[in-house]
């Protein structure tokens, strides 16, 4: 049965070619290298875990595959500049069209708002796109270990480093884990939602966090909404958050942030 990922890998494809047909690796590589130093993605959220509190990437996307449209209209600049008001260590924005309604455009006007690091979250499939990252701005990428196989991933993750950017390696189940960890980035995600069934369950933080080993951090990623959330995963020694939908949605954004930041 064909899933979301599978169509959303599908169209990627379709703009990686697009995206050859229109840049060369050698031209994005030059712009990505002509782009000031990375923010540090990393060690923003370090350095916030080192003072006590909870490290947040805070996230801004207009739609998603299992909420539909989340706040149609919305400035992200502004929205971002509500996040780094509220302590938010580094930023997550959305850059794919189809399914999340995001572009690079978005991705400029909030580089260009904020001064915390962001990672640009997209459906990595190709080196081309990681260039394309850094060229943009982007101080640290995805790789989706269910988007990807081991040599991909890899690939993926050297020319990130290469061109002195973080790398998040998400995962959703212990196989993928098993994977990532055999990969050097030290962030490692683990997605409460399975991307193929839509379905979210902070359970997964739960059972993964333990077989984490070596010096990884790990970053919990969706369906946190709420300070009980946060305090329930802290149980399991997790000081990083990738929060998106619940905080996009508030009217007392930076606010609610400070508190999610402050929850022990």
């Amino acid at each position: 049965m064909t899933t979301a990922l599978d169509r959303i890998l599908e169209y990627k494809a379709d703009e990686v070619r697009a995206l050859r047909r229109s840049r060369t690796y050698g031209d994005l590589c030059a712009d990505a290298r002509a782009q000031p130093p990375a923010r540090g993605f990393a060690a923003a959220l370090s350095a916030v875990v080192a003072s006590g509190k909870n490290a947040l990437i805070c996230e801004i996307k207009r739609k998603s595959p299992s909420a539909g449209e989340i706040l149609p209209g919305a400035n992200a600049a502004d929205i971002a500049a509500d996040y780094q008001r509220g302590g938010a260590a580094c930023l997550s924005v959305l850059t794919d069209g189809p399914s999340f309604g995001g572009n690079l455009e978005d991705f400029a006007a909030i580089r260009a708002a904020v001064s915390i690091p962001m990672l640009r979250k997209d459906f990595m499939i190709d080196p081309l796109q990681i260039a394309e990252s850094r060229a943009h701005g982007a101080d640290c990428v995805l790789v989706i270990m269910s988007a990807v196989d081991d040599a991909c991933a890899a690939e993926l993750t050297q020319t990130a480093v290469d061109l002195g950017m973080d790398v998040l390696v998400e995962t959703h189940d212990e196989a993928e884990l098993e994977r990532a960890l055999r990969l050097p980035s030290p962030l490692v995600g683990i997605n409460n939602r399975d991307l193929k069934r839509m379905v979210t369950d902070l359970g997964t933080s739960e059972r993964l966090a333990p077989k984490v080993t070596g010096n990884r951090h790990i970053i919990s990623e969706s369906g946190i909404s709420d300070p009980e959330h946060i305090h329930r995963l802290r149980m399991f020694g997790i000081r990083r958050f990738l929060i998106g939908e619940s905080l996009m949605k508030r009217s007392d954004r930076a606010a609610f942030t400070n508190q999610l930041r402050q929850t022990l």
